[in-house]
């Protein structure tokens, strides 16, 4: 595992910065194969975080669009735009053949941000959180030397899972922006309303939304696991973000899925040492 002590390219500082679980989980990744990791989750950052730079939807668009053109002139034999995460990703296309596809993906599922709708629905979610996450699991896998179709229906359960649980923390963040990402039917059903969760006071219908969703987050990660035995083992450190995952949900759990409690919100001090023992045993 690398020295986090050791200087840093841009995306790997920039990976610290503001995705330290992937950082993390960066760092058990073959260190020749490290930097192209880590160009991709600097672009997942790039993209994911349209939403929080721009001040109006057309805008958001615009960014979007520059991504998809960057994108395209990397496969169609142009040169990379002259940017910090661009460049290196251009290097981590052609040194490791990767899908095309995959980052359309993440750049179409993005635009869902620009809108403040709620899901309407927990399969509404989950195929947000599919196709913000997967894809990255999948690039990963791919960098890793791994594309067989078990690794890859792997990696779509554990990035799904992964940002599930993620939407769960984040409930405060996108609240405090006027957001509300549970699915408004669950919501209803349970009697709740957004105000609760717009207000910062989850109550009893809030708390079992969060549960429903924790529980298919578990789901997507009991199938995940359970095509362990068919995997290369070159393929871990791409789904390791299941392991955190679970310690996430787990924590969430010990709140009573009280998404606003201050110990789901703290960085788990564990993170690291869970990461290391799956990794020993090589479990995810």
């Amino acid at each position: 595992m690398a020295n986090r002590n050791a200087d840093l390219s841009y995306c790997g500082q920039e990976v610290r910065k503001h995705d330290n679980d992937r950082f993390l989980v960066g760092l058990f990744v073959p260190a020749e194969r490290r930097e192209a990791v880590f160009a991709l989750c600097a672009f997942n950052i790039e993209v994911a975080k349209t939403r929080e730079v721009v001040t109006e939807p057309m805008i958001g668009q615009m960014r979007l669009q520059w991504w998809r053109d960057a994108v395209e002139a990397v496969y169609e034999g142009g040169a990379a735009p002259n940017h910090a995460v661009a460049r290196p990703l251009a290097d981590a296309v052609a040194a490791h053949g990767l899908d095309r596809s995959q980052f359309d993906r993440l750049i179409d599922a993005r635009e869902a941000d620009l809108d403040d709708e709620s899901p309407a629905d927990l399969p509404a979610l989950e195929a947000y959180a599919e196709a913000t996450a997967a894809p990255l699991v999948l690039l990963t896998l791919e960098t890793l030397g791994v594309r067989d179709a078990a690794a890859m229906e792997a990696g779509r359960h554990v990035g799904t899972a992964y940002a599930l649980a993620g939407l769960l923390r984040a409930v405060p963040f996108h609240a405090a922006r006027g957001r509300v990402m549970l699915p408004a039917d669950r919501l209803a059903a349970h009697g709740g309303r957004s105000r609760e969760i717009l207000d910062g006071k989850p109550g009893p219908a809030v708390r079992a939304s969060v549960r429903e969703v924790a529980e298919s987050a578990r789901r997507h990660l009991e199938q995940a696991r359970a095509l362990r035995r068919s995997l290369p083992k070159a393929a871990l450190p791409a789904l390791l973000p299941a392991t955190l995952a679970t310690l996430h949900l787990d924590v969430l759990a010990r709140e009573e899925f009280d998404p606003f409690a201050a110990r789901v919100q703290m960085p788990n001090p564990f993170r690291q040492l869970r990461l290391g023992w799956a990794a020993l045993r090589q479990r995810y």
